[in-house]
């Protein structure tokens, strides 16, 4: 078989490595079956047998399989989600919430941290037009969700860490609770104060990073999103429901 002349063979072991991977997820290739052969891959995938091999030796490195001399290569793990399985359909439950803020404190604590450490006058201004318009939309729904997202996000661009900025642009505005949980939220009996709570959490951030202190970002961090999984349960609770 002969190679594509316009894809370079480390591209083409990507798409093989791609295509192998998405068989062992849809069952095709089970953990701890035998792969078939290089040759039966090679004909059956339309690649040359250097690529096939390539592609093999990649999944090898990767610990999804595992060559055993003069036996074959066998499967002994399952290869992650090609894209990142994190979507409004996932998040649905107040658990689903929950868990989204476990992984946010993970994440976003160090991010602003980072950010007091690494950010530029401009990216400093950024974050501070997030916060006043998060104080301006007041109790509009929409506008305050969409600012404190653009608050978080800005954050992690700050942080000078690519992965942080890209997984956080993922998230989008599912990173704030209220999109999923609105009628939890709706049930504050002073909504007003509350978002004044909030906006002033936000405003111990945004002065943590601008005095560029980065363990006082973190901190300011760290409560901001653990009081928001503490008023999340709370608000759940009081309503008995998730929606209305």
């Amino acid at each position: 078989m002969i190679d594509r002349p316009s894809q370079k063979p480390k591209r083409l072991a990507e798409e093989l490595v791609a295509r192998l991977s998405q068989y062992i997820r849809d069952g095709v290739f089970k953990r701890g079956e035998k792969l078939p052969s290089e040759l039966e891959i090679s004909s059956s995938e339309g690649f040359s047998r250097s690529v096939v091999r390539e592609a093999l030796l990649r999944l090898q490195a990767a610990g999804l399989v595992e060559t055993r001399r003069s036996v074959g290569t066998f499967i002994v793990d399952m290869p992650p989600p090609p894209t990142l399985q994190l979507g409004p359909e996932t998040i649905s439950t107040l658990q689903d919430v929950l868990s989204l803020l476990e992984l946010r404190m993970s994440l976003e604590v160090e991010a602003a941290g980072l950010a007091a450490q690494n950010r530029s006058p401009q990216e400093l201004k950024e974050i501070e037009l997030a916060l006043l318009s998060m104080k301006d939309s007041g109790p509009k729904t929409g506008i305050a969700i969409h600012a404190d997202s653009q608050f978080h996000l800005r954050i992690a661009k700050a942080s000078g860490n690519a992965y942080m900025f890209d997984i956080m642009k993922h998230l989008g505005t599912k990173l704030i609770p209220r999109t999923k949980m609105n009628s939890a939220y709706a049930a504050q009996k002073d909504r007003v104060a509350y978002l004044d709570l909030v906006y002033r959490e936000h405003e111990k951030i945004y002065s943590a990073i601008a005095l560029q202190s980065p363990d006082s970002a973190r901190a300011a961090m760290y409560l901001h999103l653990s009081n928001s999984r503490v008023r999340l349960y709370q608000a759940h609770e009081a309503r008995h429901t998730l929606y209305e």
